[in-house]
């Protein structure tokens, strides 16, 4: 259940660092609001599952999946550049994330 919750918490990271362009600087309410309760969530989420996983590796799988997802999206969504050693870069970065899984050796409480 740690890793559930901190898959949602890195995707609602990915949430919050897009919203930030979205609220051009904290001046559009909606925006800002809906950005500040994604970061509240995900922090949140991410202390839970810290409780059982090795915090090493909750933080950089959080950090990870936020930045490879902002960056994804930073591609799709604002037309940021999509080189070829962008590409394999974020791919790497891929790799460390399921690497950190895969190697966590992290047992849950039943």
């Amino acid at each position: 259940m740690s890793w559930v919750l901190l898959v949602i918490a890195g995707l609602l990271e990915v949430c919050w660092a897009i919203g930030l362009k979205y609220t051009e600087g904290f001046t559009r309410p909606i925006p800002s609001i809906l950005t500040g309760s994604a970061i509240v969530t995900s922090m949140v989420l991410l202390g839970i599952a810290a409780k059982t996983l090795p915090i090493g590796t909750a933080y950089a799988v959080w950090v990870g999946i936020g930045a490879l997802g902002a960056a994804v999206l930073g591609i799709f969504l604002f037309h940021e550049p999509a080189t070829p050693l962008r590409i394999f870069f974020l791919s790497l970065l891929l790799v460390a994330i399921v690497g950190l899984k895969a190697t966590s050796g992290a047992v849950e409480a039943p």
